[in-house]
């Protein structure tokens, strides 16, 4: 099988593809995704237009292969696996994927169970992503979550001896009340268990959330410090870091979020789902219809939006996707950008260069520790 980096240059040419599943048991106070609470849709009518609407762009914008497949949501893992697997036999009777196409589902603990599981590896998903957030009762019922630390920690022990590829764990830190201590032990508990990719990221306040309107107490900005301090040594000890919030060993990058953070095209069918495609006449940016019930009535030509993006949009998308990466940027990357996207980026990074947020080396331009530290400024450059 090829490492995740080669699978990712051999495919660059292709998009990657993302399938969005709008439903959840419960919206979590946090989450500005678009996912609704909905009981018993019709996963078998979803499917159906996922698929017309894939034949859509299909033939709008011809491509040969898909670079990976990302089952997101909202909460793809309530879709029963043998409609996962529909959509995936249909890609493949296209000779759209093969057994090297990384393809992830991301999964509730709450709404899974060993049946499952299996069901969606049997479907064709060799890729799995939990969202843990905690391994502790009382830190995730103060942030919505229908699971508990022990349904978490069971599904994770059992996915990752069935055989995926890669099994991610999703944790979040900087929960109400949390402690450095706390953040730290569901680190440890995460690593002990054998996951061979974390996500782990703080949680933020986003508008248009409960939590926004009813905004809890989070951790000071102190305490902030020391659990990202504390947990990223911890992590260090057992993951390489090659993106902002993204670890993992034996090199199981992540293929689909890489495509994303490198600028590559992707297709996004389901209700709200998002695209990016280069064309000849430059970069086309596409949205689906985000209300589930409106979007399972469009045909799929009505179905989407488009609008082309300018150059100084495209060189600050380029910054700040690839900017999360840990690894520098090569002035042959540049190449895929438009001139005018290319030369504006170069200019804004002079800028940073002179403010000492990078440094050019040869040619390749990296992030100094000052640059790590304050990432959020060193994107404004961009702007």
């Amino acid at each position: 099988m090829l490492s995740s980096l080669a699978w990712l240059m051999r495919t660059q040419s292709n998009p990657s593809l993302y399938i969005h599943f709008p439903w959840c048991v419960k919206k979590c106070p946090y989450c500005d995704f678009n996912s609704h609470t909905a009981i018993n849709p019709d996963y078998q009518q979803y499917t159906q237009k996922l698929l017309a609407d894939f034949d859509f762009l299909e033939h709008k914008f011809p491509f040969k292969k898909i670079k990976s497949i990302f089952f997101g949501g909202g909460t793809p893992s309530l879709c029963p696996p043998q409609l996962i697997g529909e959509i995936l036999s249909t890609l493949a009777s296209k000779g759209m994927i093969s057994s090297e196409t990384e393809i992830t589902l991301e999964s509730n603990p709450g709404t899974i169970d060993k049946e499952h599981i299996d069901g969606f590896l049997s479907a064709g998903v060799n890729r799995l992503s939990i969202g843990v957030q905690s391994f502790q009762d009382h830190l995730l019922n103060k942030i919505g979550r229908i699971h508990n630390g022990k349904m978490a920690y069971d599904m994770c022990q059992y996915a990752l001896g069935r055989g995926f590829r890669s099994v991610n764990i999703d944790l979040m830190y900087g929960l109400i009340t949390q402690t450095p201590n706390e953040a730290l032990l569901d680190v440890k508990t995460a690593l002990s268990i054998g996951a061979g990719h974390l996500s782990f990221y703080e949680l933020t306040i986003e508008p248009n959330t409960y939590f926004y309107k009813y905004k809890p107490t989070l951790p000071e900005d102190k305490t902030l410090s020391e659990i990202e301090s504390l947990c990223h040594n911890e992590i260090f000890h057992h993951m390489d870091q090659y993106e902002i919030s993204a670890f993992c060993r034996d090199d199981t990058f992540c293929i689909h979020n890489l495509n994303y953070w490198n600028y590559g095209d992707y297709l996004g069918i389901g209700a709200g789902a998002h695209g990016k495609i280069t064309t000849d006449d430059g970069i086309i940016r596409l949205n689906a219809e985000k209300n589930p019930k409106v979007f399972q009535l469009l045909k799929p030509e009505k179905t989407f939006k488009s609008h082309q993006i300018n150059a100084k949009q495209e060189a600050f998308e380029f910054a700040l996707n690839r900017w999360r990466l840990s690894a520098p940027i090569h002035q042959d990357q540049l190449n895929m950008l438009s001139t005018d996207a290319k030369k504006h980026f170069i200019t804004h990074t002079h800028k940073a260069i002179k403010d000492e947020l990078i440094i050019n080396q040869n040619g390749t331009f990296h992030k100094t520790r000052l640059g790590k530290n304050y990432h959020n400024c060193l994107i404004s450059y961009y702007l």
